[in-house]
């Protein structure tokens, strides 16, 4: 396990700080973390399809337009963080081991 590379992942310590497992990717942690990610790309989804229904109907609020901007941001900082955890892993891959 000495070449293991740590994992991103999707949450972080309660001072903000990242939060990393190594291992080879079947252990508690990063089957929960597998889940969480799943979880918050699925929301993001949701949120994008909200979004749209609101700016297309061109009568939102200041408020409306607001909320929409934070629940937007945290999003897009939940699935950053996913990409970047998922990219380094593929990083760390051999090429011949790298899904097409």
């Amino acid at each position: 396990m000495t070449d293991a590379i740590p994992r991103l992942l999707p949450w972080s310590s309660p001072d903000g700080k990242p939060c990393f497992v190594v291992g080879d990717g079947t252990g508690r942690v990063s089957r929960m973390a597998d889940d969480i990610e799943e979880a918050q790309l699925v929301l993001a989804g949701g949120l994008i399809a909200d979004a749209r229904r609101l700016l297309d109907a061109r009568s939102w609020t200041s408020g409306e337009l607001h909320l929409l901007t934070v629940e937007l941001t945290e999003s897009l900082t939940e699935v950053r963080r996913v990409a970047k955890s998922r990219g380094a892993r593929l990083r760390a891959l051999a090429p011949a081991e790298r899904p097409a």
